[in-house]
């Protein structure tokens, strides 16, 4: 199944993608939240949706994150070799985690909105993962049992506030609008090998990041396993995985940012694309 939530900001409806097209799920789940996810949310719809005469949506509706805000947003740094070199860091011997800020949340097509005194607002075209079962102290051999699905994410950063501005790494991504989710929600079944799968991400329509998740020294089984040694994942939960090489701090012969008018696109195999435009911060 493919999980969307549409309409206008801060009241979105669940829908499903079928054949192409967008259906309103809202009279048979209220939302795709901790309490569908983790009271097997999944298969019941699944089986409702196969006898239920669903309303179609517009596709020009706005589309919003694909989940409504999860308990947490758990961000591994530094999961792809190049990205690594490219940002002059060694290989990690372990993952390394930090979180990014829930009110960072906004719909994969929403604009991005450059933070108050922001001089390096940086892009980064990630998988991520949704939690589906509560996950504490479990092995790799059982951590897919606990994943709902894949959702596209561009893990927006301000690499200013990020590194030189002390601390910890979640100052510089949870601006709002540093996490676009979506278009929708793949579930695992959707998805034929998870580690094979291009993420690319262009501005202003110049390619800059082209990967693939057979990159990832972390894989997915392990992440999952190696996060819940330490918290537990709850439904709902996100756990976005890295970025390839091609960033703005990584450029060469000198690192360069997202300024206003940017366009950003990015996407993953099965998953779908999303599209940021950037605007300037305002205090009105």
């Amino acid at each position: 199944m493919k999980l969307i939530r549409f309409g206008e900001a801060g009241a979105e409806k669940p829908g499903v993608i079928i054949n192409g097209n967008y259906f309103d799920v809202s009279a048979l789940v209220s939302d795709y939240n901790e309490e569908f996810f983790g009271g097997d949310g999944l298969e019941k719809l699944k089986s409702a949706i196969a006898s239920a005469d669903l309303p179609q949506v517009d596709k020009g509706v706005r589309l919003g994150p694909a989940l409504a805000r999860p308990s947490k947003i758990i961000c591994v740094g530094l999961n792809y070799k190049d990205h690594a070199a490219e940002t002059n860091a060694p290989i990690p011997a372990e993952p390394i985690l930090f979180f990014k800020a829930t009110s960072a949340i906004v719909g994969p097509n929403d604009d991005l909105v450059i933070p108050k005194n922001s001089k390096k607002t940086d892009w980064e075209v990630e998988l991520a993962i949704v939690i589906g079962k509560k996950a504490s102290y479990v092995s790799e051999e059982n951590a897919l049992d606990h994943i709902a699905g894949y959702v596209l994410h561009n893990d927006y950063s301000e690499r200013e506030f990020q590194l030189e501005r002390n601390g910890q790494w979640v100052k510089g991504k949870s601006a709002d609008t540093f996490a676009p989710i979506g278009p929708f929600i793949a579930t695992q079944d959707e998805i034929a090998d998870v580690h094979n799968l291009r993420l690319w991400l262009t501005v202003n329509g110049k390619t800059l990041q082209d990967g693939n998740t057979s990159n990832l020294i972390f894989n997915v089984p392990f992440m999952i396993a190696y996060i819940s040694q330490f918290m537990t994942l709850l439904p709902g939960d996100v756990i976005t995985t890295g970025t390839p090489a091609g960033v703005g701090l990584g450029q060469k012969p000198e690192p360069w940012y997202l300024k206003a008018g940017d366009v950003v696109e990015l996407g993953i195999d099965g998953l779908g694309t999303s599209k940021q435009t950037v605007k300037a911060y305002s205090e009105n």
